[in-house]
């Protein structure tokens, strides 16, 4: 599984950090991070989700008031939202 987040489109409601301890406030920025993630595209971050991680990363998506975070399956299906 992964996880795509679209930094540019977070507006930094920071509810995704409070259900997956990947994503940590930026009060600087105003927007979220996503630890140990890679920059795919011009303010698109991915990384893969750790199975014991899973069901937080879907919470964190669940939550975003913007859906700036996407959940991938391993085949690549979309899953969240």
């Amino acid at each position: 599984m992964r996880v795509e987040f679209d930094r540019d489109t977070c507006t930094g409601m920071f509810q995704c950090t409070a259900e997956w301890d990947a994503f940590e406030e930026n009060r600087d920025d105003g927007k979220a991070d996503l630890r140990d993630s890679e920059e795919e595209d011009e303010d698109t971050f991915v990384r893969e989700v750790p199975d014991d991680a899973e069901f937080d990363a879907k919470m964190a998506a669940r939550v975003c008031p913007v859906d700036a975070i996407r959940v991938y399956d391993d085949d690549g299906e979309q899953l969240i939202p």
